[in-house]
């Protein structure tokens, strides 16, 4: 013991002789550590983040969009204006078969969508409005932060009410509350607003069918309403060309009795809506898939960002490696008077390890601080969560002692290995 001890203390006043030369030493074993920590946290944080935005789509629910199918006739037809308006997506009848006819399907929410203009005095914005039934609010995992929802009896009476994302209160609105006042949509639909939903952070993409949405900028009002005041066809303006869409519902978001009925569900609503649509007009998506999509790619960039964080660790067992080559040189000498004194060829190893380990060591605890330091200051002037796991630090500090130590071994070897006579006549 007392002998590790002695060794300990040679070691750390050795390496105090030459601070700059060691502190130059260990500098790849630092970066290597705090990026370890940092490029982890950060890529948890993105992961945590996307699988947080999946899970508010709900893990038993499956979404069914309206989508322009990919149909050349229909093109066609539209250009030599044989039909100005374009039929496409889910109806009301879509909508009672899958209440019907699936057994698995709990409930069902359906959803329609469109651009247009919201004003309140002077004061307007574009907003997304959208006519939805009362259980939208609970489907969608949203709430309401003042006033109400709509409730069965505005659908029946077909009630020309409003409830406004967070953002749009906040523009049409920056005084006061907005619940019991009036804002007009377009040109001639005025809606009371009855609440305002809570702010709720912007929902993930999924390829085509399935765009990001930002909710608070939405204007909710009942589907029958929508549908009574603006119709099932749909005018569009876009690059001073007016089109106009026939489409009952753009989306349906169907919940299912438990989750390992999910994908037979989505087997059946896909089998079923393909008995009644000709053209491939809708798209499916299955949330619990894109949660299980997203915890596979979660690994696999854990994996890669590993990788090439321990690429840096790497080097920096490296440049220990040359420098306590170098060291064995310079000190041939002390190492023949020690041998001629008594000292055994395991003490030169321990005196050489001991000193390799107190270098990666202090380089990986420098690195560890480092680390989590530079995820908070990223995430500051970025706005990207991040997450630092208990478990990151920890890991990247005992990779870079094993690997600095395992990078000392063949100087230490080579130090033990020396002839005491040869390494006493060396100057």
């Amino acid at each position: 013991m007392n002998r590790t001890l002695n060794a300990i203390k040679l070691a750390l006043r050795n390496l105090m002789l030459y601070k700059l030369r060691s502190l130059l030493t260990v500098l790849g074993l630092i970066f290597g550590v705090s990026s370890v920590v940092a490029m982890l946290a950060i890529a948890e944080g993105a992961s945590l983040e996307a699988q947080r935005q999946i899970a508010d789509l709900g893990a038993t629910n499956l979404i069914i969009r309206s989508r322009k199918p990919d149909d050349e006739n229909a093109s066609a037809k539209r250009q030599s204006n044989e039909s100005l308006v374009f039929a496409y997506g889910l109806t009301q009848k879509d909508y009672d078969r899958i209440i019907a006819t699936i057994p698995t399907v709990l409930t069902a929410a359906p959803l329609r969508e469109f651009r247009r203009n919201a004003r309140y005095l002077d004061k307007d914005m574009d907003i997304r409005l959208v006519g939805v039934n009362p259980d939208f609010m609970r489907m969608s995992n949203h709430s309401v932060a003042q006033g109400r929802f709509f409730e069965d009896l505005d659908m029946a009476r077909y009630a020309n009410v409003a409830v406004l994302g967070a953002e749009v209160a906040e523009k049409l609105f920056p005084f006061g509350s907005p619940v019991g006042k009036s804002i007009r949509i377009d040109d001639g639909q005025y809606f009371k607003v009855i609440g305002v939903a809570a702010p709720k952070a912007s929902s993930a993409g999924s390829g085509s069918s399935l765009a990001a949405q930002d909710f608070n900028q939405d204007v909710y009002i009942p589907l029958p309403t929508d549908l009574a005041r603006f119709g099932e066809i749909l005018s569009n303006t876009k690059q001073g060309t007016l089109t106009f869409e026939k489409i009952a519902m753009s989306q349906i978001t169907v919940t299912v009795d438990a989750m390992e009925n999910v994908k037979r569900t989505d087997e059946a609503i896909k089998s079923l809506l393909k008995q009644f649509h000709t053209r491939t007009d809708y798209a499916v998506t299955v949330p619990l898939e894109l949660l299980e999509k997203a915890e596979a790619t979660k690994r696999i960039f854990n994996m890669v960002l590993g990788s090439i964080a321990s690429i840096s660790l790497l080097v920096g067992g490296i440049g220990i490696m040359n420098i306590m080559l170098a060291t064995v040189t310079e000190r041939t000498r002390e190492i023949g008077i020690r041998r001629a004194l008594g000292a055994k060829r395991k003490d030169i190893i321990l005196q050489f390890l001991i000193e390799t380990a107190v270098l990666s060591g202090t380089g990986g605890l420098i690195g560890v601080v480092l680390g989590l330091i530079a995820p908070p200051v990223v995430s500051q002037f970025s706005g990207l969560p991040v997450v630092i796991q208990p478990y990151s630090p920890i890991i990247a500090f005992f990779i870079a002692l094993i690997i600095g130590v395992a990078f000392g071994v063949y100087p230490a070897r080579r130090a033990a290995m020396m002839d005491p006579v040869d390494a006493l006549r060396s100057e």
